[in-house]
């Protein structure tokens, strides 16, 4: 009989440990070297390991780990303000986490209608395939059934409109919706841009009907498309924007953003969080903005991701029985496969290259914003052999 593990049975984890990083490569006990093109899920975003994030966590760490948000905490008012001022948003809420972050912007909104006379205005439209986190609210708007099952009824105020369908949106829209809720790329839906005139149309909705609209940044934001956020490639802003993962760099942090007028709700009492924005999570946040803002960061992103792109779409040419297409855009992109995603994985692995699975039958490959074009060609190289390795066994097996 196996011994039974302390450890909740939520996560079918691969059989690897790792015990330290550089970079953009993690090494396991056993020596074994792996080109991480996962990044923690679009978390470390400047690798493992990096000497300036060390250095701000260990600073930190020998002054005051915690305070909560009974007191003022400097750093907190140093990375809000750097936030703010290098994008729409006036007011920032720090979370622990991007469902965290979620949870923020949906009370934000709901409050935002209450405030101004509108009680009754609490529903936010959301889009099928969409993943917003784990919490009973987030699962209720990401609408997915496989994370909603057996957690109860379904938390009310969500409705799902089919990606991309702007007359299902237009009718979905009554008197009781407060926002639009929606990721510029679906991350776990399978690494689906939304088009740009598609998001000019959301802003204009809003506008009209007196909406919020809500971006969900997690996973595309911090620099992930070669922009600072995703939203400023299509022209237009949102009322409010959740972000985490890359911004902490692999120390647990998230941050709601919101324009004055979104967050004139929240006064004081309505939100808070125990250790939100805590020392910690500041001193390693403003660490991070002090990389991806520095000049050039964000051209090294776009230029690296060219490098990919054309290695993914050179694979995918000559392995069209293995690669159906391309997906994404700059640091954030999928692999559409033809095989069942988990042989490709699999496969992906046995070269020692880690990546992520995602919705549609997509593997996801967000390495570090720090990978340089020579690690990118390394990893089309390993990613090659993999699909080479995916047509032999499939060969093998219909023989």
């Amino acid at each position: 009989m196996a011994e039974a593990k302390p450890l909740y049975d939520t996560y079918m984890r691969a059989p690897l440990r790792f015990e330290r990083g550089e970079g953009v490569w993690l090494i396991a006990e056993d020596g074994r070297r792996y080109l991480d093109f996962a990044a923690g899920v679009a978390v470390n975003s400047l690798g493992h390991a990096h000497p300036h994030l060390v250095q701000a966590l260990k600073d930190q760490a020998e002054k005051v780990w915690h305070l909560s948000n009974l007191y003022e905490v400097p750093g907190q008012e140093t990375l809000a303000t750097r936030l703010t001022q290098a994008t729409f948003a006036d007011k920032v809420f720090f979370t622990n986490s991007g469902a965290e972050a979620l949870e923020c912007a949906i009370k934000t909104a709901r409050r935002y209608q209450f405030s101004k006379g509108h009680p009754e205005k609490f529903h936010i439209i959301t889009f099928e395939g969409a993943f917003h986190g784990r919490t009973l609210a987030t699962i209720a708007a990401g609408g997915q059934e496989k994370y909603l099952e057996g957690f109860g009824p379904k938390a009310p105020g969500f409705y799902q409109v089919p990606f991309g369908d702007m007359p299902a949106l237009k009718d979905a829209i009554n008197d009781e919706t407060a926002a639009i809720l929606i990721e510029p790329i679906q991350g776990e839906g399978g690494i689906r841009v939304v088009p740009k005139e598609f998001l000019e149309e959301l802003r204009a909705l809003c506008d009209e009907y007196g909406l919020l609209l809500i971006f969900d940044e997690v996973q595309c934001g911090i620099g992930r498309t070669g922009k600072l956020f995703a939203y400023e490639w299509s022209g237009i802003a949102p009322d409010i924007m959740a972000v985490a993962k890359g911004i902490g760099g692999g120390f647990p942090l998230g941050a709601c953003l919101a324009t004055a007028d979104a967050a004139s709700g929240m006064i004081a009492g309505t939100h808070g969080s125990t250790y939100g924005g805590n020392p910690l999570a500041m001193a390693v946040g403003n660490a991070v903005l002090d990389v991806v803002m520095e000049d050039g960061f964000l051209d090294h992103v776009r230029n690296v991701s060219l490098v990919f792109r054309q290695g993914l779409a050179s694979i995918a040419d000559r392995f069209p029985d293995v690669i159906e297409s391309v997906r994404g855009d700059g640091l954030m992109l999928g692999l559409k496969a033809k095989v069942p995603s988990a042989e490709l994985l699999q496969a992906i692995r046995a070269e020692h290259m880690l990546a992520v699975p995602a919705g549609e039958n997509v593997i996801r490959l967000l390495p570090p914003l720090t990978v340089t074009a020579e690690e990118a060609r390394e990893g089309m190289a390993r990613l090659e052999r993999a699909a080479e390795r995916v047509r032999a066994e499939n060969l093998k097996a219909s023989a």
